[in-house]
């Protein structure tokens, strides 16, 4: 006889995390979306590159000790802060036997410099007679054991865990972009299959980092001088956003019995990496993703692109042809690799409870007005490889 397979299980949306350059939490976001201003951007601090920079915020009602503050770096402090709010959001904060059995998956990026030990040493490194020696010295003595622990990308997890108590199993994801369209993909299929009742997944990113911006300038994917929307430049090059995204998932029947309310329903991701050496092959697995997510309808897009070239003429070329609504997260929050998808499908999740999408960005050829959708399509077109997507509907 066949296989008899279970009927997939629905996924809700059941609490969002989101800390950025907007604010923190969904009222702030929401607000500041429709409000017509500017985008939130530094252009000096870091010139000749631009950031959108962290709201500023104390950590301390998410992070009370103090101890556990310090040994943190930024991103993981971003997280933390992030994943409480997410926890407060669906109701969970304090719920220790669900916390218990919470399954967490975090899209992680590596730990960060400590830029005033490099910088001591390299100085030091040009007059030495003996470099080799002096650096393992300097090494030894200069930089402290919880530096190299916290390069651990799992520490974000493990932060969590300790701060906010959720303890269910855990799995932390690298990869840059694609890292955040898997966690989210696994958290889901999980749920979906049933294998999981309850799950929170998301990522951090520090945007304020001499060392990241220097690497994107160096792959000539940073953005310089002043802000440009997205698809304006079409390719102009990566305006980096500091931003702590996080979303509980949860099965339907969990969240019925704890008496939840969902925001909105997560109803499949997709991850894919295109042959991008091949001409055309981008383009086309864009249109791919599009088509499985399924345009009928009050369909709407809020794209991930990062404003890389290559990947971003790309996605404008597909999102042109598609005729559909589009909002691009990167004008609004800039962009934030491990967490970009993450905070796309939380500001998704955010239009769809409030019935309408936010208003277009004006200098941004692609943001159109007619922005009433009730399923939204979320785009992760990774700046250098790897793509995604995911469909979010209303309930």
């Amino acid at each position: 006889m066949p296989e008899v397979r279970p009927a997939r299980r629905e996924v809700w949306i059941t609490g969002i995390g989101l800390l950025s350059s907007l604010g923190e939490g969904l009222d702030a976001h929401w607000n500041a979306l429709n409000s017509g201003t500017a985008p939130v951007t530094d252009a000096e601090t870091f010139a000749p590159y631009v950031v959108h920079p962290l709201v500023k915020v104390s950590f301390d009602s998410q992070i009370p000790k103090r101890g556990d503050q310090r040994q943190m770096e930024p991103w993981q402090r971003i997280g933390t802060y992030a994943a409480g709010l997410a926890l407060d959001s669906a109701g969970l904060s304090g719920n220790t036997e669900i916390l218990s059995r919470t399954d967490m998956i975090v899209a992680a990026g590596g730990g960060e410099r400590d830029f005033d030990v490099d910088s001591a040493i390299l100085g030091d490194l040009a007059t030495a007679e003996n470099p080799g020696k002096l650096l393992n010295e300097r090494l030894l003595s200069d930089l402290r054991p919880t530096l190299s622990l916290a390069q651990l990308s799992n520490l974000l997890a493990g932060n969590i865990s300790i701060v906010h108590g959720v303890t269910g199993s855990s799995r932390t994801f690298m990869g840059e972009e694609s890292s955040g369209v898997d966690a989210v993909r696994i958290a889901f299929s999980r749920i979906a299959a049933g294998q999981s009742e309850v799950g929170l997944v998301g990522g951090a990113c520090n945007a304020e980092r001499e060392d990241t911006l220097l690497l994107n300038d160096l792959d000539g994917d940073c953005a310089k001088g002043a802000f440009t929307p997205v698809f304006a430049g079409k390719g102009r090059g990566i305006i980096t956003g500091s931003m702590g995204a996080f979303l509980v998932l949860e099965s339907p029947e969990h969240a019925k019995a704890r008496g939840a309310k969902p925001i909105a329903k997560l109803s499949g991701v997709w991850s894919e990496r295109a042959r991008r050496k091949i001409e055309g092959a981008l383009e086309q697995q864009i249109r791919d993703l599009l088509a499985i997510a399924g345009t009928d309808g009050r369909t709407a897009v809020l794209s991930g692109a990062s404003g890389a070239q290559r990947a971003t003429e790309a996605e404008a070329r597909v999102l042109e042809e598609s005729g559909l609504p589009v909002r691009a997260v990167g004008n609004r929050l800039g962009h934030g690799f491990e967490a970009h998808f993450i905070a796309s499908l939380a500001l998704a999740a955010l239009s769809l409870s409030n019935n309408a999408l936010f208003p277009p960005l004006a200098d941004d050829p692609l943001e159109k007005d007619g922005a009433d959708a009730e399923r939204v399509i979320v785009t992760g077109i990774g700046h250098w490889s790897g793509e995604g997507a995911a469909l979010v509907e209303k309930i």
